[in-house]
């Protein structure tokens, strides 16, 4: 009966388009604008998937842990000691969203260590597409982070008063000697000790900005890797109001409240002091990345009709004057080569060609998706009892993390780490970082095959048992298993083996 419904639940969000522009056939553009519903590309597999059943062998092997794989952390320090005198502070000015800020954390310790020099907490730049003016100590526990890290690198919270001066304002409004502007990307430790060096020795302090990426991956020595990987797995930890609220939602989606049972206003205290339950219900969490930049940088066709293309095409010309490479391709051309980020009904099917039911417990992380709940809707038929920070927690309890960009996604990032199962529906920095940490702890994490959906996608006469044989035999091996790190690669990405050992 619960499937039934689930399917004229679906058939009813398809009919909606219609209805709409028929009532409100002489309304303004900018109405019938927001009104025009992406079409659905795929309803013959999305009903299909409405109808499917997993049998309880498929759902034991889905949620089953991964199995040990002979790898285990090792970030031991091996290097040398704090220098009983240090060479001067290091500043660093850290753009982008927070896991890009994130890898700058880590890379901004090690060249204080390769300097002999003492780091002064980064300062987070204001991101100009989130408008998030968080500070480190707003995001992370400063305290926790400098303890960890005692030994390793000397680290303050603020300049002593006589270098009070520099800031990113005195930087900003002409060229200064203790401003390092010409680190290169993915920089060697030989170009730090060469270069700014001389500038802590003559001046006390450098400044270096801009930072991101600006050390490299590879021929550094092994006590410089590990020191990365503390940092980023180890001394990392988020502040405690961000852990609190990722907590309560833990346990919301562990133990749902009995239907029609309202959560009290002191849920979040009371939450804390829960024990989990023997059996508690599992549940996965999707990073769906499908905002209005992926959306047009990518150049693909997304079922919105003519108004749509011609709006991203006109972003792409705004945003960056049309120099967009995928503009070169056909929109099928894109997805066959995996170009194309999935939309909310792919994703859906993915899931439920991969053994996900309506009964998962599914917590959706993700900023603004383009489309909003229009194009969210045919992920939501698939998956009913799907989950956000608003619906598992109150405006008040969300009261401290309203209108942060870097606070959200370090909630979203907190209960991903701790999810049975981790999807990320595209590539990017949170991608990147979470499948990097769940590395490291061994932790299942499916990493959708682009070509290989796009293709499928592609394909209008596949049946469901065809689409659902192929996704799972193409995901068979991208489910969270280890991938050692190549040349140019990240180690925040592929932690073996420059964080971890065989066990």
């Amino acid at each position: 009966m619960r499937m039934r419904g689930g399917a004229i639940a679906g058939v009813f969000v398809l009919l909606l388009p219609i209805f709409f522009a028929s009532l409100f056939s002489h309304a303004s553009p900018t109405i019938l604008k927001d009104l025009n519903a992406p079409k659905f590309r795929h309803s013959r597999l999305a009903k299909s998937a409405l109808l499917r059943q997993t049998s309880n062998e498929e759902q034991s092997e889905l949620w089953t842990p991964l199995a040990h794989q002979g790898w285990k952390p090792c970030t031991e320090s091996d290097g040398a000691s704090i220098p009983e005198k240090s060479e001067g502070y290091v500043q660093v000015f850290l753009d982008g969203g927070l896991n890009q800020q994130r890898m700058g954390i880590c890379d901004a310790v090690v060249v204080a260590k390769i300097l002999n020099a003492t780091l002064v907490i980064p300062q987070l730049e204001v991101n100009p597409v989130w408008q998030d003016s968080s500070s480190f100590m707003d995001i992370f526990d400063v305290d926790h982070f400098i303890n960890v890290l005692k030994d390793d690198v000397s680290i303050v919270k603020e300049l002593p008063d006589e270098f009070s001066w520099s800031t990113r304002e005195y930087y900003g409004t002409a060229i200064r000697p203790t401003r390092i502007k010409t680190a290169p990307v993915h920089a060697s430790a030989n170009w730090y000790l060469e270069n700014v060096s001389p500038v802590l020795q003559s001046y006390g302090i450098a400044a270096i900005a801009p930072f991101s990426h600006r050390l490299t991956f590879d021929n550094m020595p092994k006590y410089l890797q590990h020191l990365r990987c503390k940092v980023n797995f180890q001394a990392l930890a988020f502040v405690p109001h961000v852990r609190h609220l990722g907590d309560a939602l833990i346990n919301r989606l562990r133990n749902p409240p009995s239907e029609g049972n309202m959560v009290s206003n002191n849920y979040l205290r009371e939450v804390t002091d829960l024990k989990p339950k023997q059996g508690a219900g599992k549940f996965a969490v999707l990073h769906l990345r499908f905002d209005k930049d992926m959306a047009a940088h990518s150049a693909c066709d997304f079922g919105g009709g003519k108004a749509e293309n011609l709006a991203l095409a006109k972003y792409r010309q705004v945003i960056w004057g049309g120099r967009v490479i995928n503009s070169q391709f056909t929109d099928e051309e894109l997805r066959s080569q995996g170009r194309c980020p999935l939309t909310p009904e792919e994703v859906g099917l993915l899931l439920a060609a991969l053994g996900f039911d309506n009964s998962t417990r599914l917590y959706l992380a993700s900023h603004k998706v383009y489309g909003g709940e229009r194009r969210i809707s045919a992920l939501r038929n698939l998956f009913p009892l799907m989950e956000d920070k608003k619906s598992l927690a109150s405006s008040e309890e969300r009261a401290l993390i309203k209108g942060k960009a870097s606070l959200l996604a370090a909630v979203d990032y907190y209960v991903g780490m701790h999810s049975d199962i981790f999807v990320s529906a595209s590539p990017g920095n949170m991608h990147n970082a979470m499948v990097g940490h769940r590395t490291y702890n061994n932790m299942k994490t499916i990493r959708p095959n682009m070509a290989l959906l796009g293709q499928l996608f592609l394909n209008k006469t596949l049946t469901w048992p065809e689409f659902q044989e192929s996704v799972v035999e193409g995901h068979k091996n991208r489910q969270g298993q280890i991938r050692l790190r190549k040349p140019k690669q990240s180690l925040y990405t592929y932690p073996a083996p420059d964080c971890m050992c065989q066990a």
